[in-house]
């Protein structure tokens, strides 16, 4: 570890780094509250989501859906798409809003179709129809549902059922399942099998508790599952004699994210291992609390606003409420960066190579636009004259529309690529082409800051001035425009 004091250290790889969106003193923040599923804690989506979906499918037999033989399919849905509950459609958007792929069912919608659902209307989050998947946890259900789009469809589903009543169903059917407690017992007997262990988070939240700061788990899981985890993950790479709960100034489980951060809710101190509970003002230093609210923590902590970094992987429950309501700083923990970094790396020739070619297209298409519009004045008779004669424009028209169609058959497969990259059906989590998705416009506005694991603080330290990259604007690519 010695390398970790040189002073020419280079920045970690771009998948480790952790990424600015308003400029953060990590010097300034006195207390740094935790999530504890996918933030602190790391599962393997594919095993847990798979054993969810079998869960789910269990429920859904019983309430007498035509279940039995549907598999999960991991590559199916993405994290930061957006069901549309009116026509049964997962959809991906970009920032505005605008669905710029779409699958009905597990069908992928052609060009045509999409545009003839979507051409006049755009994502609108606060309206019911739309259901944004901004958790991992949302993916066995929504892979569930299109599956079973597809049976209503075909007319294999008894019953008045419309798009949105069977998501209701299948949501509900899910929430069945988590509230008789048997998947989270399954992980609890066998983490092994679901659990990602990162021995360097304990670290990291040891170096951020040693520069004085007051840590805190806040989690909607319960007593039993957080300490099972918990100890599970981090006691092994902690120093003897040491546990997870010494690591935390506070702990809050049963926490009903979002509702702590925007109701008063009642608190209760777990006062043994049994789990029983005391009725309490508020949570105290020291403590493990069931409920509670983020106004009885500030209060406890005697501090508020931006004192206070809470770091999450849901960009509601932990982020969005906890900045819009309370001003809390914050961070979003977003594993699948890391691939979503790697395919771009892996992708950087190709997409070098569509870049200068889109530059060439766009060099191409102001000179045939030229052309034209000199040809329209000759024809027409008004305004300066170009030299050339009618048919020595119409000649250079041509062969200008002729090297354009050759270059779009050399971009054609390169954008295809692009599109597909990390995942074949919805690409990149964080672009739509070339604009930012849906997903990444509310990482944008509400998480000051974002990386895709909490270890990754070990290599910037409790002492870290992040700052915010200066913003790109279309005029900042060059004087020509229109640039691509």
């Amino acid at each position: 570890m010695d390398e970790i004091y040189d002073e020419a250290l280079e920045l970690p790889p771009p998948a480790r780094r952790v990424f600015c969106n308003r400029t953060l003193n990590l010097r300034g923040i006195r207390a740094v509250g935790f999530d504890m599923d996918y933030t602190l804690l790391h599962y393997h989506v594919e095993e847990w989501e798979r054993q969810a979906y079998e869960h789910l499918r269990v429920r859904l037999s019983v309430h007498g859906l035509p279940v039995d033989d549907l598999v999960f399919d991991p590559k199916m849905i993405r994290l930061g798409l957006i069901l549309d509950l009116r026509h049964g459609n997962v959809v991906k958007a970009n920032r505005f809003g605008y669905v710029k792929r779409a699958m009905h069912g597990t069908r992928m919608l052609g060009y045509e179709e999409q545009k003839e659902l979507y051409a006049r209307e755009s994502v609108d989050l606060a309206e019911p129809r739309w259901h944004f998947l901004n958790t991992l946890f949302s993916l066995s259900e929504a892979c569930m549902y299109a599956q079973l789009v597809d049976r209503l469809d075909r007319g294999e589903i008894e019953g008045a059922f419309g798009y949105a009543d069977l998501y209701r169903v299948v949501r509900s059917s899910l929430d069945e399942a988590h509230m008789e407690g048997a998947l989270k017992a399954q992980i609890m007997a066998d983490p092994d099998r679901f659990v990602m262990l990162d021995e360097e988070v304990p670290l990291a939240l040891q170096d951020l508790k040693a520069a004085g700061k007051k840590l805190l788990l806040i989690t909607n899981s319960e007593w039993p599952y957080t300490r099972a985890m918990m100890s599970y993950a981090f006691d092994r790479f902690l120093p003897d004699g040491q546990t997870w709960r010494d690591l935390f100034d506070m702990v809050i489980v049963s926490a009903r994210k979002p509702s702590f951060f925007e109701h008063r809710n009642p608190c209760f101190e777990v006062i043994d291992d049994e789990g029983r509970l005391l009725p309490v003002l508020r949570p105290e230093l020291g403590g493990t609390y069931v409920g509670a609210n983020a106004f009885a923590v500030e209060a406890s902590l005697g501090m508020q606003g931006d004192e206070i970094l809470y770091v999450g992987d849901h960009i509601f429950s932990d982020v969005r409420v906890s900045r819009s309501l309370l001003r809390w700083r914050t961070a979003l923990v977003l594993r699948a960066l890391e691939g979503e970094l790697e395919a771009l790396t892996a992708f950087g020739e190709q997409q070098a190579a569509i870049s200068q070619k889109m530059d060439l297209k766009t060099r191409l298409e102001h000179r045939f636009s030229r052309l034209r519009l000199g040809l329209l004045r000759r024809r027409k008779g008004y305004g300066p004259q170009p030299t050339a004669s009618a048919e020595d424009l119409e000649r250079r028209m041509h062969e200008t529309r002729e090297e354009l169609v050759a270059l779009d058959a050399e971009i054609g497969p390169l954008a295809r690529a692009a599109s597909q990259m990390d995942n074949e059906r919805w690409g990149l989590l964080l672009r739509t082409g070339n604009d930012k998705s849906h997903l990444a416009r509310q990482i944008e506005r509400y998480a000051d800051i974002y990386t895709s694991r909490v270890s990754n603080l070990l290599a910037f330290t409790p002492f870290v001035y992040l700052r915010s990259p200066r913003t790109s604007l279309p005029h900042d690519h060059g004087p020509r425009g229109g640039d691509a």
